[in-house]
């Protein structure tokens, strides 16, 4: 499964995917625990998103991680990759 996280809420969240046309969900991350964990972000509340790409594993571990990536293009890279 393919998700997008994001720091945004819920409405945000959905009309980013529609303007972008994603085919992918977003997670809503609006305490940015999850994009702190996978060093998205800088610690504190002004830190900045990175679009970096992670595969995790069925077991929970990170499998690659991609500095920089191009959120629309991810999906498919990843899954060549795989």
């Amino acid at each position: 499964m393919i998700l997008g996280v994001s720091f945004d809420t819920i409405e945000e969240n959905r009309r980013f995917v529609e303007k972008c046309d994603f085919n992918f969900r977003l997670l809503c991350d609006t305490n940015r625990s999850m994009g702190l964990a996978y060093g998205a972000t800088d610690p504190g509340e002004t830190g900045n998103a990175r679009r970096v790409g992670v595969l995790v594993g069925p077991d929970g571990r990170i499998k690659d991680w991609q500095p920089k990536v191009v959120a629309k293009d991810y999906p498919a890279q990843i899954l060549e990759k795989i």
